[in-house]
Order: structure tokens, then sequence, then C-alpha cells
């Protein structure tokens, strides 16, 4: 599976970040993966979520597996990154720590899942599921967002965290759009 996404973000001189068409296959290696972290979390893991474009049927994507993981605190974080570090993530410190936690497998670029933690019931945790409910319920917005997305992935690199962090915060406007229109309708009491 690395060589094949090797190829898709390593392979072109200036390593921008390239989509690639909707995997099938996607969907599986979430619940794969769901179901390792769940065993490693415990209880600590509220949620578990499949989120980002390859939780959007028919979708291009990059091809890596977002994964949202809803704990009860963010504090401690050992609680959750010592389970996690055991099963190949790592930990990326920043600034957003605070509230969304990021973490990534393998160690090097390019990775095959990403884990976002977020305290349940927080804006962050609404966020991201408003974002992939809302694309998959409007299709046409969903066909534009990939639009979107296949421009932009031409102007960043995948060789730093920024230029992918930068790429992500391109792309916010689909989920403020998301959360005005109600979404996400799975946290509804």
């Amino acid at each position: 599976m690395l060589a094949r996404l090797g190829r898709y973000f390593l392979g072109s001189v200036n390593r921008t970040l390239e989509i690639v068409p909707y995997d099938p296959l996607w969907p599986d290696r979430f619940e794969a993966e769901a179901r390792r972290i769940r065993e490693a979390l415990g209880d600590r893991a509220l949620r578990i979520d499949h989120v980002g474009s390859t939780a959007v049927r028919g979708l291009g994507a990059k091809p890596i597996i977002d994964i949202q993981v809803s704990v009860p605190a963010l504090e401690p974080m050992d609680a959750y990154r010592r389970p996690l570090d055991r099963l190949g993530y790592t930990h990326v410190p920043h600034p957003d720590d605070a509230v969304y936690p990021f973490f990534h497998q393998p160690a090097k670029w390019p990775h095959t899942h990403h884990i976002h933690a977020c305290r349940a019931g927080s804006g962050e945790e609404r966020r991201h599921l408003a974002f992939r409910d809302y694309l998959r319920d409007h299709a046409e917005v969903s066909r534009e967002y990939e639009r979107v997305k296949r421009r932009l992935a031409a102007r960043f690199s995948a060789e730093t965290f920024e230029s992918r962090n930068d790429y992500a915060d391109a792309k916010s406007d689909f989920i403020e759009r998301a959360l005005a229109d109600g979404y996400p309708r799975c946290l509804r009491a």
C-alpha cells in the first residue's frame, strides 16, 4: 500500500498534493483501523468517526483515512496519546492541541491515516461531522468541493506540514456552509 501511496504523493517533481479517484475500500480501511483504536483506547474513545473526504462515497480525495476520536477530555493527553503511540501513530505538537490534537501514521510522509482527537460535544467534533454529513447529503456540493480541492492541490506542496495545513484551511468555507445549514444532524438530541 505504501508503494501505491508513494506514487500518488511523491512521484511528481514538485511533490504537489494529489487527489485520487474514490476508492470503495476506504470505508473498510476505516472500520479495520477503528477496531484497533477502540481496542487500544477502550472507554476513553466515546466516538470513533470516519471524517474527511474518504468518508464521502464517490468523492475523490488524498488517499488518507481521516479518523476523528471523541474523548471525554483532552487533558491529560497521555491517556490517549500513549495507546495511539503503541499503534504506530505520531503526535504532531501544535498550538491546536488545546482543541484538536493531531496524529498520523506512518511517522514520515506519505501518511495512510490521520487521527484528530476532540472533546466530545465540542465545536471541533461538530465541525468535522457537519462537513462529512453535508457532503454525503448534497452530491452537487460534493462535486463542487472536489473541483475546488483539485485546484488547490496543484498549488500546495505535500512536503511540509504547513503547506498541507494551508491546503486544509483553504477549504474551510465548505465546513461553514454545512454548519449554517444545520449540520451535523447525527449529534441532535
